[in-house]
Protein backbone atom coordinates (compact mmCIF):
# COMPACT_ATOMS: atom_id res chain seq x y z
CA UNK A 1 0.00 0.00 0.00
CA UNK A 2 2.76 2.13 0.66
CA UNK A 3 4.52 1.45 -2.29
CA UNK A 4 1.41 2.78 -4.10
CA UNK A 5 0.96 5.72 -2.51
CA UNK A 6 4.90 6.85 -3.09
CA UNK A 7 4.75 5.89 -6.58
CA UNK A 8 1.46 8.34 -6.74
CA UNK A 9 3.75 10.56 -5.00
CA UNK A 10 6.78 10.49 -7.94
CA UNK A 11 3.64 10.84 -10.84
CA UNK A 12 2.56 14.23 -8.84
CA UNK A 13 5.84 15.41 -8.10
CA UNK A 14 6.42 14.35 -12.21
CA UNK A 15 3.32 16.48 -13.25
CA UNK A 16 4.21 19.78 -11.72
CA UNK A 17 7.41 19.70 -13.55
CA UNK A 18 5.87 18.31 -16.72
CA UNK A 19 3.41 21.58 -16.19
CA UNK A 20 6.22 24.90 -15.45
CA UNK A 21 7.71 22.82 -18.44
CA UNK A 22 5.20 23.54 -20.78
CA UNK A 23 4.67 27.07 -18.83
CA UNK A 24 8.30 27.84 -19.78
CA UNK A 25 7.74 26.99 -23.06
CA UNK A 26 5.35 29.46 -23.92
CA UNK A 27 7.88 32.16 -22.52
CA UNK A 28 9.26 33.98 -25.38
CA UNK A 29 12.85 34.36 -25.64
CA UNK A 30 14.79 35.67 -28.93
CA UNK A 31 14.37 32.64 -30.74
CA UNK A 32 11.25 31.60 -32.75
CA UNK A 33 9.79 28.45 -31.60
CA UNK A 34 6.39 27.05 -32.53
CA UNK A 35 5.72 26.38 -28.83
CA UNK A 36 5.09 30.67 -28.62
CA UNK A 37 1.85 30.05 -29.68
CA UNK A 38 0.81 26.72 -27.44
CA UNK A 39 -1.66 29.56 -25.51
CA UNK A 40 -3.16 31.44 -28.39
CA UNK A 41 -6.70 30.58 -28.57
CA UNK A 42 -8.80 31.29 -31.87
CA UNK A 43 -12.56 31.98 -31.87
CA UNK A 44 -13.14 30.58 -35.90
CA UNK A 45 -16.62 32.21 -36.88
CA UNK A 46 -16.85 29.67 -39.51
CA UNK A 47 -17.31 26.47 -36.71
CA UNK A 48 -18.27 28.54 -34.08
CA UNK A 49 -16.15 27.42 -31.45
CA UNK A 50 -12.89 28.73 -29.74
CA UNK A 51 -10.08 26.42 -30.77
CA UNK A 52 -6.15 26.12 -29.84
CA UNK A 53 -4.13 27.48 -33.05
CA UNK A 54 -2.35 24.06 -33.11
CA UNK A 55 -5.84 22.46 -33.68
CA UNK A 56 -5.99 24.57 -36.75
CA UNK A 57 -2.66 24.72 -38.50
CA UNK A 58 0.81 23.63 -38.40
CA UNK A 59 3.58 25.74 -36.89
CA UNK A 60 6.79 26.05 -37.71
CA UNK A 61 9.89 27.94 -37.36
CA UNK A 62 11.86 27.57 -40.20
CA UNK A 63 14.83 30.20 -38.93
CA UNK A 64 15.34 32.01 -35.41
CA UNK A 65 13.44 34.90 -36.18
CA UNK A 66 10.26 33.90 -38.24
CA UNK A 67 7.26 31.44 -37.33
CA UNK A 68 4.87 30.38 -40.10
CA UNK A 69 1.53 29.46 -39.44
CA UNK A 70 0.17 26.82 -42.39
CA UNK A 71 -3.60 26.51 -41.55
CA UNK A 72 -5.05 23.50 -42.84
CA UNK A 73 -8.17 25.40 -43.69
CA UNK A 74 -7.72 28.53 -45.57
CA UNK A 75 -10.84 29.94 -44.54
CA UNK A 76 -9.49 30.67 -40.69
CA UNK A 77 -7.09 32.37 -42.07
CA UNK A 78 -8.00 35.71 -40.90
CA UNK A 79 -9.10 34.77 -37.89
CA UNK A 80 -5.88 33.06 -36.81
CA UNK A 81 -4.05 35.98 -37.89
CA UNK A 82 -6.13 38.20 -35.62
CA UNK A 83 -5.43 35.77 -32.81
CA UNK A 84 -1.97 35.95 -32.74
CA UNK A 85 -2.19 39.79 -32.68
CA UNK A 86 -4.43 40.00 -29.93
CA UNK A 87 -2.55 37.36 -27.68
CA UNK A 88 -0.66 40.06 -26.03
CA UNK A 89 3.04 38.72 -27.17
CA UNK A 90 4.06 41.38 -29.01
CA UNK A 91 3.64 39.91 -32.36
CA UNK A 92 1.82 40.31 -35.00
CA UNK A 93 1.69 38.30 -38.79
CA UNK A 94 1.19 39.17 -41.73
CA UNK A 95 -1.01 36.32 -44.77
CA UNK A 96 -0.12 35.95 -48.25
CA UNK A 97 -3.44 33.86 -48.65
CA UNK A 98 -2.21 31.03 -47.77
CA UNK A 99 0.13 30.61 -44.96
CA UNK A 100 0.69 33.19 -42.10
CA UNK A 101 3.93 34.49 -41.39
CA UNK A 102 4.87 35.82 -38.12
CA UNK A 103 8.37 38.02 -37.39
CA UNK A 104 9.42 37.54 -33.80
CA UNK A 105 11.33 41.11 -33.08
CA UNK A 106 14.67 40.60 -31.17
CA UNK A 107 14.36 41.43 -27.35
CA UNK A 108 15.03 44.69 -25.46
CA UNK A 109 16.64 44.55 -22.40
CA UNK A 110 13.98 45.83 -20.13
CA UNK A 111 11.96 43.02 -21.55
CA UNK A 112 14.57 40.48 -21.17
CA UNK A 113 14.44 41.48 -17.55
CA UNK A 114 10.26 41.33 -17.12
CA UNK A 115 10.74 37.43 -18.62
CA UNK A 116 13.47 36.50 -16.22
CA UNK A 117 10.83 37.80 -13.21
CA UNK A 118 7.95 35.98 -15.02
CA UNK A 119 10.01 32.83 -15.00
CA UNK A 120 11.59 32.99 -11.31
CA UNK A 121 7.91 33.47 -10.64
CA UNK A 122 6.87 30.76 -12.37
CA UNK A 123 9.68 29.19 -10.64
CA UNK A 124 8.16 29.79 -6.75
CA UNK A 125 4.75 29.12 -8.04
CA UNK A 126 5.79 25.43 -8.99
CA UNK A 127 8.15 24.67 -6.12
CA UNK A 128 4.49 25.74 -3.78
CA UNK A 129 2.62 23.16 -5.75
CA UNK A 130 5.39 20.79 -5.03
CA UNK A 131 5.44 21.11 -1.57
CA UNK A 132 1.82 21.34 -1.69
CA UNK A 133 1.93 17.79 -2.75
CA UNK A 134 4.52 16.90 0.04
CA UNK A 135 2.17 18.49 2.43
CA UNK A 136 -0.82 16.41 1.31
CA UNK A 137 1.46 12.95 1.33
CA UNK A 138 3.18 13.63 4.90
CA UNK A 139 -0.53 13.87 5.92
CA UNK A 140 -2.06 11.68 4.26
CA UNK A 141 1.13 8.55 5.58
CA UNK A 142 0.78 10.26 9.94
CA UNK A 143 -2.97 9.34 9.17
CA UNK A 144 -1.50 5.88 8.22
CA UNK A 145 0.14 5.76 11.48
CA UNK A 146 -2.35 7.48 13.61
CA UNK A 147 -4.98 4.46 12.20
CA UNK A 148 -1.84 2.23 13.11
CA UNK A 149 -1.81 0.91 9.33
CA UNK A 150 1.74 1.64 9.22
CA UNK A 151 4.38 1.74 12.26
CA UNK A 152 6.14 4.71 13.37
CA UNK A 153 9.38 3.53 11.67
CA UNK A 154 7.49 2.81 8.73
CA UNK A 155 6.62 6.78 8.67
CA UNK A 156 9.91 7.71 9.53
CA UNK A 157 11.50 5.94 6.40
CA UNK A 158 8.76 7.06 4.31
CA UNK A 159 8.42 10.93 5.38
CA UNK A 160 12.38 10.56 4.26
CA UNK A 161 11.07 9.67 0.95
CA UNK A 162 8.82 12.03 0.60
CA UNK A 163 11.51 14.75 1.43
CA UNK A 164 14.01 13.85 -1.03
CA UNK A 165 11.20 13.50 -4.01
CA UNK A 166 10.09 16.99 -3.18
CA UNK A 167 14.22 18.25 -3.13
CA UNK A 168 14.85 16.55 -6.27
CA UNK A 169 11.49 18.26 -7.60
CA UNK A 170 12.45 21.71 -6.56
CA UNK A 171 16.34 21.06 -8.07
CA UNK A 172 14.73 20.52 -11.16
CA UNK A 173 12.44 23.02 -11.27
CA UNK A 174 15.25 25.45 -10.44
CA UNK A 175 17.56 24.17 -13.02
CA UNK A 176 14.62 24.58 -15.68
CA UNK A 177 14.15 28.04 -14.61
CA UNK A 178 18.07 28.99 -14.88
CA UNK A 179 18.21 27.19 -18.40
CA UNK A 180 15.57 29.60 -19.55
CA UNK A 181 16.85 32.44 -18.06
CA UNK A 182 20.04 31.97 -19.72
CA UNK A 183 17.95 31.31 -23.32
CA UNK A 184 16.47 34.67 -22.44
CA UNK A 185 19.66 36.60 -21.78
CA UNK A 186 21.03 35.49 -24.86
CA UNK A 187 21.69 37.95 -27.12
Amino acid sequence: MVNEYLSELGNDMAAAVEHLRKELATVRTGRASPALLDGVSVHVAAYGATMPINQLATITAPDARLLVVSPWDKSTLSDIEKAIGAAGLGLNGSNDGQIIRVPVPALTGERREDLRRLCRRYGEDHKVRVRGVRRDYNDMFKGLEADKDISKDDLDRVLKLVQKATDDAVVTVEMMVDAKEKEITEV
